[in-house]
């Protein structure tokens, strides 16, 4: 059982939570994730690490209620306790020093990417952030990845802050103004990060993605996150989440995630 040690309400159905988690703490990265379980008989959902501090052993992560076990995870509070975290999953995203990143979070996609972007600042890397979010309500964080870059471009939907249009958007006007990008790392929707994939494919620059594949066991048994690689089957939980982009077979994927969508609406 692992005690909630804080919750906060970051924007509409956006929630964080930290988790008293040390064995997890210890060893996370970024681009990892954890499977949670949140009572005896509930399922197991992959939810990725947002932050982690080694010394108080504690995890935080970053949600939306958009079902019924994130709907069950919003309704808890501070002092609650979490049945099963399953951790650190997942490969974590290979840091070096690269030179200029470009590092392009969307929607609930901004929360990892700031341990990233912190990652690879400190390997002395030049972090330019580029932020997505559907409006002015929905901006979080963007303190948090303010003090890990060396820029930072933000984007809105609806214009009601920053600048009006999609991320991909900003990476674009990045991109226009000639500035040398070595690589490029994008976590967000599957249809915002193959925009990026196009975006970036035009200046050749190779572009890191996080996939979100259906999951269900988290420990390469099951086969539900598979995902098609350069023509090769992959499994995300335990192959990535993070795959050269440009080998993405990203309708398949888009299909996939659609598989279920009647009866999670229901």
């Amino acid at each position: 059982m692992h005690v909630i040690l804080e919750k906060l309400n970051l924007g509409p159905k956006i929630y964080s939570i930290t988790v008293d988690v040390p064995f997890i703490a210890k060893k996370a990265q970024a681009g990892q994730f954890v499977m949670v379980k949140l009572h005896e008989k509930g399922e197991r959902v992959p939810l990725t690490i947002s932050d982690y501090d080694r010394d108080k052993g504690t995890i935080t992560i970053v949600f939306q209620d958009v079902g019924k076990t994130s709907g069950l995870l919003a309704s808890m509070n501070t002092g609650d306790r979490i049945t099963d975290i399953l951790g650190p999953q997942g490969n974590p995203t290979e840091i070096a020093l690269f030179g200029t990143v470009i590092v392009v979070g969307g929607g609930i996609g901004v929360a990892p990417v700031y341990p990233l972007a912190q990652a690879l600042r400190e390997k002395g890397n030049y972090v330019i952030s580029a932020l997505g979010y559907r409006s002015k309500e929905h901006v979080f964080w963007e303190d948090k990845l303010r003090s890990v870059s060396d820029e930072v471009y933000l984007a809105t939907n609806d214009g009601s802050y920053g600048k009006k249009g999609f991320v991909t958007d900003a990476l674009k006007e990045i991109l226009d103004a000639g500035k040398h990008i070595d690589r490029v790392f994008a976590i967000g929707p599957t249809i915002m990060m193959k925009g990026i994939v196009d975006v970036a494919k035009r200046k050749n620059i190779p572009v890191v993605v996080s996939l979100n594949s259906l999951m269900v066991c988290g420990m390469g048994m099951c086969g539900a996150c598979r995902v098609t690689i350069a023509g090769k089957v992959r499994f995300t939980c335990m192959d990535g989440p993070d795959f050269d982009g440009a080998g993405v077979d990203f309708e398949e994927l888009m299909q996939r995630l659609d598989t279920y969508k009647h009866e999670e609406s229901h």
